[in-house]
Parts: structure tokens; sequence; C-alpha cells
């Protein structure tokens, strides 16, 4: 104990944290000695990973974890201790490379962090102490410290407000920071700290704060704070509503004081800064098991090569042959020893079949990418001025393999913008027409354009929703001070602009507003509306705040004339069956209706409380709220009781406008072959409604419903019935309705047979589904056998579980604040955008990685294989057949900026033919570029071109090597060069083959790459250099390129290697073609019946060139500046037609006649 006792002090061992902290405000602590500060946080954030101290060991750590740069690391350490046939410099060299650059991005980043961290930390603060205020830095303020805050300054700290420079201690704050809600909010201090509006009055505060521990939850606060007063300690629960967040905005106000409870990293919106879970692609996963199946090969070769060096040993003259005799200690060594060492040898010689720069490439490609979504002016949406973001560009390939689309409805599929259209009161439905509200089916004809007086149920009926709801409104005219709690309020009502954190409410407001009952404001305790003209005032008693649970939120009010009474409104599940009076079947009918023309719908209702009912209730809200302990649960318990035997009053009917270009959208990803499913919260009717008119249901479609379900063995009835009405009905789409009740039932213990009926149907529509729901139905496909991969699209923080859980997550900058958009992969302002990130944007970045991996294996083979066949004719004495400089540049300088390139501006065919024909997006579905038979394909090409260029230059000067004009004779290095010349330009060569869109950049990395090989080895070559110890290659390359011979030999083993594969592409082509290669054709040459096109040539052409440009069409590819000119002739016999295609352009040209 005593030991824990000193590492406590210490710092070593921080002390149990107990359930609650406890805050002394401006740190007056008790005086007698038994008591131990706490310990808190500091107030500095620290969003940054590393320090200059543990940068260098922190990195290096975790780019040792992967897999490829670990194992070269170890190749390096093996090279320093053995003898091995190649210099440490061929591995450390490459590895130093890829280190070093990943090191430079991550060390930049972070610095930009650090830069960032430095500028909040240092921001000026002013804090109350020894009885003065005194600015200091952001990051020395300590836990108790009293804050003072200006108007539009953010928060440094989570703060408890004490007071304000208004009378009554309110404040208004905006959180579009936190969750990008705009709506002004009201924040409160206790009665007995709002006094406190000076730095006197708060040095002679004695005051105490308890409260839980930090926790996440932005809307989750529970503390009391206990005021000293002459000797008397008065006790007031603290919520939500007195905390003021650090990163919220102080509007409205001019100053306000508050104590600081949680500070730095322990502060909400630090808390928020979660790590998301690591998503790996397809890529990422196909990647790495190409990478292990190359290890085994690698592997293979290393202990083949062993066993038959000592094979061929077992003959005498080999084994000690005169030219090479051993020592007595080589003689009597141990014989596991050496054969471990020639296993670790040959393991180095062959060890570059493992690509090491392909990590750092495909990480240059994805995040260099990942600029281009950005960029994208299709995908700018110019209202909001808000253009497409990119939160992580590890998933870009992702994109274009998405088989599920999972979508919110509301702000995602709809605007989110709510338009007040119908209404039910008293069971009579209504309708709004230029701002009256008219009986549905009659019209407006006052002449005079009065408004006809209201029933009394009609009245209360407006009276409840303009007062049951936290709108805030803000005035615009100059000169609204505190001292006039209603600005405005005589006749000015058109400066008012209402602000609430959901839309439904603004609109309910702005409705009954312009039928003539106008919510006027809040002042403290008290609301004000104007009732056509005549003001009354009430007394807030109680807000009792919605939570999804209960799914509905309620006020309690004292009116002008005394009485109490209960205003609830809430989804209609949630009201109704509290409900003890007023016109229930009604309502329920026209609620229903309401919802089948796509209308959200809340009900509304009353309570009115006699003396004995009110204060019971107000004596359990205060203990309620008051509880330090399980307060949610207790009021949970308390809202049950308030909110029952109702009178209903009405139902409201919104519209939520569809975004547009939806059903468009929906229809592309049908074709595309990925199923929708729409997750939401609204009731069957509205959701299946607006499934309807956004044409994720089909009017010929059967809709099929799963609802409403009390049992698992009823689930489990309907779900057989289901699946056997799908069976006998397998000709037509079916459409499956599924609520959130019955879900619940069919995942206990049926989701075999829920999947099986779910997969059968083109559309699903999940209702009334909680956030959690969303995320366990997203699971579900996700972990189902098939493996599909998922994507997930909404705009509300009741998305966010889904768009995590997801393989690919996409918020909506919607109107529901910032937490999708935060916690997703990519943000988009529109849904209709969907279509051109996954059909066009999905399908370029998977073809170019897919194509990057398999180029990479297949060059790596080309390179070390003909090493592995060269062991066969040395005695497997690991000699080396390239020279160390070629094995280290070989993948960081001669082949690297090809494929770079490549991978980044490729497109096999025209972003609005894909747009165009959603089908295109299928070709790539599965993961077909790395399917094993894909993956086998370039790994077998890449061994057949490799004996191609051992056996051919072997053939063509292995049994004469005198093939200079002087006679002098070539040696081992001279075909070695040989060897890795033809591997360098036909790799390069290949690559250009699979290109199809080529740019200026393409011709200058391509032509230029095989341009700087010859160019460096005429240097290296060509020139003693002094700090080299040898120099084989002196003059080799120089040597090589004056024999005639040689060029020979190299043009014919670049037609053996390349032509085959050419004429391979030609008979596919046009035997078995894809459906992308039958659109190339339509994209370049559309509209040509002659042969060919013989008539079209450029400007200037020759026959060559012409022979050449249709070689090119053969093999699918096009320049993108290419402009074919016609004689107009010609062309009308011919009736071709030509195309002109600039990178630049937004829209193909039209095709001229």
């Amino acid at each position: 104990m005593l030991l824990r006792w000193i590492r406590q002090q210490l710092g070593f061992d921080p002390p149990h944290q107990s359930d609650t902290r406890t805050v002394y405000i401006a740190n007056r602590f008790p005086q007698h000695g038994h008591y131990v500060p706490q310990r808190f946080a500091d107030n500095r954030i620290i969003s940054s990973k590393y320090t200059v101290w543990n940068f260098v060991p922190k990195n290096l750590f975790e780019q040792f974890r992967r897999i490829a740069n670990f194992y070269f690391l170890i190749i390096f350490l093996v090279q320093l201790m053995i003898d091995t046939p190649t210099s440490p410099v061929t591995s450390g060299l490459p590895l130093f490379f890829v280190i070093t650059v990943t090191a430079i991005k991550q060390g930049y980043e972070d610095w930009l962090r650090h830069k960032a961290d430095n500028e909040v930390n240092g921001a000026p603060v002013f804090v109350v102490r020894s009885g003065s205020l005194v600015q200091t830095r952001s990051k020395n303020i300590r836990v108790g410290d009293i804050v003072r805050v200006a108007k539009d300054e953010t928060f440094p700290v989570d703060l408890v407000l004490l007071s304000s420079d208004r009378a009554e201690g309110t404040c208004h704050i905006t959180t579009t920071s936190l969750d990008g809600e705009t709506n002004l909010k009201t924040h409160y201090s206790v009665p007995e700290t709002l006094v406190s509006q000076s730095v006197s009055r708060l040095e002679a505060l004695h005051a105490v704060v308890e409260c839980q521990q930090p926790d996440a939850d932005l809307y989750r606060f529970v503390g009391r704070i206990t005021v000293t007063q002459q000797e008397e300690e008065i006790v007031r629960p603290i919520g939500p509503e007195n905390l003021l967040l650090r990163g919220a905005r102080l509007k409205n106000t001019k100053e306000i004081f508050g104590v600081a409870v949680y500070t730095g990293m322990e502060s909400k919106m630090a808390l928020n800064y979660k790590c998301k879970s690591q998503k790996r692609s397809a890529v990422e996963k196909s990647m790495n098991t190409f990478l292990l199946i190359y290890l085994g090969i690698l592997l293979f070769e290393a202990i083949l090569s062993t066993i038959l060096k000592y094979a061929w040993q077992a003959e005498k003259k080999w084994d000690e042959p005169f030219y090479n005799q051993k020592t007595e200690q080589e003689r009597n060594s141990s014989q596991i020893l050496k054969f471990i060492s020639d296993f670790l040898a040959f393991l180095v010689l062959y060890n570059f079949i493992i690509p090491i720069s392909l990590y750092v490439t495909v990480e240059m490609q994805k995040f260099l990418g990942s600029f281009f979504i950005g960029w994208d002016l299709d995908l700018y949406h110019e209202e909001s001025d808000q253009m497409a973001q990119v939160n992580t560009s590890d998933l870009n390939e992702e994109l274009g393999q998405v088989e599920y689309v999972f979508t919110d409805k509301t702000g995602t599929l709809t605007e989110n913008e709510m338009l007040f259209r119908e209404c039910s009161i008293n069971g009579i439905k209504y309708q709004e027409i230029n701002g009256k509200l008219v009986h549905e089916g009659m019209t407006d004809d006052s002449p005079d354009g009065s408004v006809p007086p209201l029933s009394r149920e009609e009245l209360l009926f407006l009276k409840a929703v303009s007062l049951c709801h936290t709108v805030q409104i803000s005035y615009e005219q100059p000169g609204d001070g505190p001292g006039n709690p209603f600005p405005n309020a005589n006749g000015f009502s058109s400066q008012m602009e209402y602000y609430a954190s959901s839309p439904d409410e603004k609109a309910l407001v702005e409705a009954t507003k312009r039928m003539g009952v106008t919510f006027i404001g809040s002042h403290g305790e008290v609301m004000e509306i104007k009732t056509f003209g005549k003001s009354e005032k009430y007394k807030l008693l109680h807000v009792l705040e919605f939570d999804a649970t209960r799914r509905r939120m309620s006020v309690i009010l004292q009116t002008p004339s005394g009485g109490k009474v209960l205003f609830t409104k809430g989804a209609e599940s949630a009201v109704l069956p509290f409900t003890k009076s007023g016109e229930i079947d009604k309502t329920r009918v026209h609620v229903d209706e309401f919802a089948l023309k796509g209308l959200r719908t809340l009900v509304v209702a009353c309570r009115h409380f006699n003396v004995e009912e009110y204060e019971e209730v107000d004596r359990q809200l205060h203990e309620a709220r008051a509880a330090l302990q399980q307060r949610e649960e207790r009021l949970a318990e308390v809202f049950s009781f308030i909110e029952k035997d109702l009178e209903l009053l009405g139902a409201t009917g919104v519209e939520d406008k569809l975004q547009e270009k939806v059903q468009e959208t929906i229809e592309s990803l049908r074709l595309a072959g990925i199923k929708v499913w729409v997750l939401t919260g609204d009731k069957h009717e509205t959701a299946v409604s607006v499934s309807l008119s956004c044409g994720h249901f089909h009017r010929t479609m059967n809709i099929l419903e799963l609802v409403q379900q009390k049992s698992d063995n009823e689930c489990a009835e309907q779900l057989r019935q289901l699946a056997r009405r799908i069976r006998e009905d397998h000709v037509i789409q079916h459409g499956l309705v599924v609520d959130g009740a019955s879900l619940s039932l069919a995942l206990r213990g049926h989701e075999k047979l829920f999947m099986e009926v779910c997969k059968n149907c083109s559309a699903v529509l999940c209702c009334r589904m909680a956030p959690l729901q969303k995320a366990k139905v997203v699971r579900l496909l996700k972990t189902s056998p098939e493996k599909p991969i998922t994507l997930a699209i909404g705009d509300g923080a009741n998305d966010v579980s889904m768009i995590q859980e997801a393989h690919v997550g996409i918020g909506i900058m919607g109107k529901e604040g910032r937490q999708a958009v935060r916690n997703s992969d990519y943000a988009i302002a529109r849904f209709r955008f969907l279509s051109k990130l996954l059909l066009v944007h999905g399908h370029f970045y998977y073809i170019r990685v897919a194509t990057l991996v398999q180029y990479f294996f297949y060059k790596n083979v080309c390179f070390i294989t003909p090493q592995f066949l060269y062991q066969f004719f040395c005695l497997f004495s690991q000699q080396t057949l390239y020279d160390s400089v070629y094995l280290t540049l070989y993948n960081i300088c001669f082949t690297s900026l090809p494929i770079l390139v490549y991978s980044l501006f490729e497109q096999q065919v025209h972003p609005h033919m894909l747009q165009s024909k959603p089908v295109l997006y299928r070709d790539i579905s599965k993961n077909s570029l790395l399917s094993f038979k894909t993956f086998l394909y370039w790994t077998l090409l890449g061994f057949c071109h490799a004996f191609v260029f051992f056996f051919g230059s072997y053939i063509l000067m292995g049994e004469d090597t005198s093939l200079m004009g002087n006679g002098q004779m070539f040696g081992n290095w001279t075909f070695g060069t040989l060897v890795f010349t033809v591997m360098v330009i036909t790799v390069t060569l290949k690559l250009a083959l699979e290109t199809h869109f080529w740019t200026w950049m393409n011709h200058f990395v391509t032509w230029g790459s095989i341009a700087f090989y010859f160019i460096f080895s005429l240097f290296y070559g060509g020139i003693i250099w002094p700090f080299l110890h040898t120099q084989d290659m002196y003059f080799v390359f120089v040597q090589l390129l004056s024999s005639g011979s040689a060029w020979f030999a190299i043009i014919i083993i670049l037609i053996a290697c390349l032509f085959p594969d050419i004429i391979k592409k030609v008979i596919y082509r046009h035997l078995q073609p894809t459906s992308t290669q039958k659109s190339q054709f339509e994209t370049n040459y559309q509209g040509i019946g002659c042969v060919d096109s013989m008539c079209c040539y450029s400007e200037g052409e020759n026959g060559c060139a012409r022979l050449g440009r249709m070689v090119a069409q053969v093999m699918g590819r096009y320049n993108p500046a290419y402009a074919n000119r016609c004689d107009p002739t010609l062309c009308s016999l011919c009736c071709c037609r030509r195309i002109s295609y600039k990178l630049e352009q937004d829209e193909p040209t039209a095709p001229q006649e």
C-alpha cells in the first residue's frame, strides 16, 4: 500500500478513478488536512501522433509491422551477417527508400497536426484568478478555473455556466462545429450563481460541482452544484442545458462566466475524436494473399536450388574443382550450418520476387488519386458551395466493388426541407391555402382576405404546435439588447427568423405563424405567442426532452389563467397508445392517409393537471433530475408517468421533397447490379410511399410485408410463407417491407431464412428502424457467406453506426448536422452524386489499382526468374546474373513511373459512357480483375516472358560468344545486361499495350523510362567511378550496343514476347468481347460501317500511321487528343463519323455527320 501511495504521489500510478468528479469553483479546496485533490488532465489538445523524441522508433515500429518491410529487413540483416552473392545495398537501399518516403509523408502530416494543435493551445483566454481577470493561454486552464468568454468566441473548455450579462442568466450558443446544427441553443445558469456577473462577486462565490467522469456523448451530462450561502448549502441539479461544450460558439450574448469541468483531451469534443475501425479493401486483402503465394514461390525456389546444389556437388569434381580448393576449416564445418547458409544465400539472391515498392506505389496512387474526387466539378453542389470530400483514400478501389447500398431516407433521398401541407384537428382534415386553415375539399373564397374565426379545438391545436418545441428566434434589427426581451413583437414579426434543430419543428412553427398564432420568443421561463395580434404569455415549467426511445417530446406550461397543461407531440405509435379521449380512430385513419401521400406525420396531444397532480409531477421530476446515479432511467420512468391519459388534439402532415435525380440514380445502381436497401425510422406507410415515388419500388413489383410480428413463431411462419411466394412467383420482381419490431424477431433466431427472402428480393425497405438496428442489418449482409461489399449512405447522427459498419461509408452534407460526414469515408452533397462516384470513379480506381498490383507481381517474376534459371548454368554457385546497381534500381527507377502514371490516369471507357451504361459496372464486380484466374495469367505470363528473355539470349549468343566485329568475346556480365535490357523494354512496352488512355504524361514516362535506362547505363558503365570497389560493368553496355547481333537479339526477343500477347488480345476482343470492350468500339468509332474507316485519316498521315491507328482500334485504345479528319467525298461513301475527345472537356463532342 505504501509503495502504491508513493507511486501515486510521483505520478506513475494514477489514483483509482471514481464514478464522479468533484470540482471546487475557483479551486478553493477544503482546508482540512484529509483532502487529497483529484488529478485532472491539462487543457492541451493533442491530435498529433508523434513527438520529436518518439518519431523515429514509433514510426519504424509501425512500418516494420508490414510483412513486406519486415521481410526485407530480415534479408538485409542476413546479407550483413553471412557471405551472400549480392551486396547488402541491393536490399538496404530499396528498403531505405520506401521507409524514408513513408516516414517523410507521415512526418509532414504530423507536423501539420502539431501546428494546428499549437494554434489552439496557444489561443489567448481570460480567467479569474486572485480576485482579478487575467489573460493566459488556453493550455494553462485548469479544472475549477472560472473562464470568461465574450460574444462570438468559442469555448476553450467544457464549462458549467455560472452567469451571463443577461439578467436571467441565460446565453445562446451554436454547436455547428460539433454536430452541424445551426440553430441557436439556450443554456441556463442556476438561480444561485446567475447574480455573480462581476469578478468580485465570482471571487466571493463558494460552490462545488459534482458531475460524472468525462463522457463522449455530446448530449449527456449529469451533475449537481452545491452553493454555500450564509452557511447554508443549496443543491441544484445540472444537466446538458447547463454545460457549454468546447468548440461551441457564444452568440447574441455579450459575455459569460463558467467553471471548467472537463479540460483538454477529456473534453467532450476531444473524446469524439474517435479512431474509426480500420477498413481494409478487397484489393488489399487480395494483395496480401498474392504476397504470401509469392513468398511460397520464393521459398520453393530457394529450397530447390539448395537441394540441387548439393545433388550436383555429390560428384567430387564439382564439389571441389581444381580452381576452387576448400580450406581445412571449410571441409570440417557442419553440413547443417552449410545447408542453412546456402539456403539463406539463395533466399537473398531471389528475394526481389517480393515487390517491396508495391506498398509505397499503392499508397502514392491512392493518396494522389483521391484528389480527383474533390476536383470533379460534377460532384460539386453549387447551391451549398460544397465539393466532394475524401476522409480516407484507402478505400478508393472499393467504390468499384459495391454490391449493396444501404441508404437513409430523410435528408438522403429527400431534401430535408419541410413544408406544412395538411393537418387533422378533432377528426377533421384541414389544408393550408394562402396562409389560412381550410377544410379539405373547400377553397379560400373570402373576398377580403379575412381570416375566419377558429373554433376552440382548432385554436388549442395551433397553440400546442406553436408552444411545444425547442425553436429559437434571431432578430436581425440592430439594437436588440437584453433590456428588450421581445424585440419586434409589435408588428415587426417579418424580421424574425426561426432556428430549429429539427426541420419539422421549424416548418410547423412557421405554419402556425401564417395562420395567425405566432411564436414571439422565450425570455427566461416565459414563452410568448400572439394569437391574431393578442399577446399571451405562458410560463415554461418543464421540458421533457425528445429521445429516440420515447419518440416524443413534451412541455409543461402555466397558462395565462394559472392552469397547468402538458403539450406532447411525437410519432403516432408513441402518442396514440397513451391517449384516452379525442377522435382517436379518425385521427389514426388521417395519419395513414397522410403517410400514403409521403408526408411526415406527428400527433399532438395535451393533458391538464390539477394542483395535486402537478405538485406530484414537479416533485418526481426534481428528484429524478437531481439524481447522480441512473438519472436517465429514473427520468424515463417519470416521463412515462407524466405522458399518459392524454387528450388527442390532432396530427400534422409535412412534406419532405425528393432530392433531384434520385429516381435516375437508383435505377442506374440497379442496372449496375447493385441492390438498394432503404433503412429509415419513418412509419410504414410513409416509407412505402416515398419508396414508390423515388423508384426504389416499382408499381409492377410484388410488395411483400413482414410487419407487426408479435412472436418468434409468427415471424418464422410469415418468413416461410414469403419464401414460398417468391419461389412460386419467381418470374416477377419482389420488394420486401420490414419494420423494426419484426426485424428484431427475424434476427433473433431466423437469420438464415430472413437472408434467403431478402436476397431474392430486388429491393428491401426497413422502416421504424433504430440506429443500432441499421448497423445490425448491414453487418448481417456483410458477414453472410457470399461476403458482399456493402456501402451505407446517410446524413444524420442516427446513420453513423451503419456508416461505420459498412465496407464503405458515405456521409451526405445535409441539414441534420455533420456527424455522418465526420464519421464517413467519403462525403457528398447530394444522393445523385453517388452514381458518378461509383460508376465512374469506382470503376476507374478499381481497374487502375488492380492492374497496378498484377503488373507489379508480373514484372518482378520477369526480373528474378532469369536469375533462378542462371543457377542451372553456374553449378548453383549463387553467382548473380545482374549487376548490384541494376538489382537496386529496377523497381525504384527503371520501371516505377510508368505504372504510377498509368494508375492515376487510365480510363478504359469514357466517363460519360460509364454513366450512360451502368451495366459496365458488372464487368469489374466480384473482384474479377484480381481473381485467382487473372492472377495466375499474369504470373504465368511473367514466367513465360522470363523464359524467353533468358533462353532467347542464351540461344542467340550462348553457342557463339564472339559477336564483336574484332572477335572479342562477350562475358557473363554482357549476357546478364542483355537479359536485363530486353526485360526493361519488354515490361515497359507490356504496360503500354495495357494502356487505353494516352496523355502526354504517359508518353513522357513510358519512353522516358526506357531512355533513362540507356542513358544511365552508358554513364554508369562508361566512366570509372572512384568510389566503387569493383566495376564489373565498365564498358560492358557500350560494347553491347555496338554489336548488331545484340540489337537483332533484342528486337527478336521483344517480338517473341509481345506479339503472342497482341494476337491473344485481338482474338479475345473479336470472339469473346466484354461489355467494356464493346463500349470502347462505340466510344471511339461510332457509326463506322466501312472497312474500319480507312478513309478517315489525320492531316499528313501516311499509310503506316493509318495501319497503326487500325491496330490501336483493334486493341481498344484511344488517344485523348486524337481527332479524325475525313475527306467529305469519301465519308459520303463510307458513312464514317469522326469523334474528338479532349481530357478537359466536360461533355464529349457530338458526332458530326
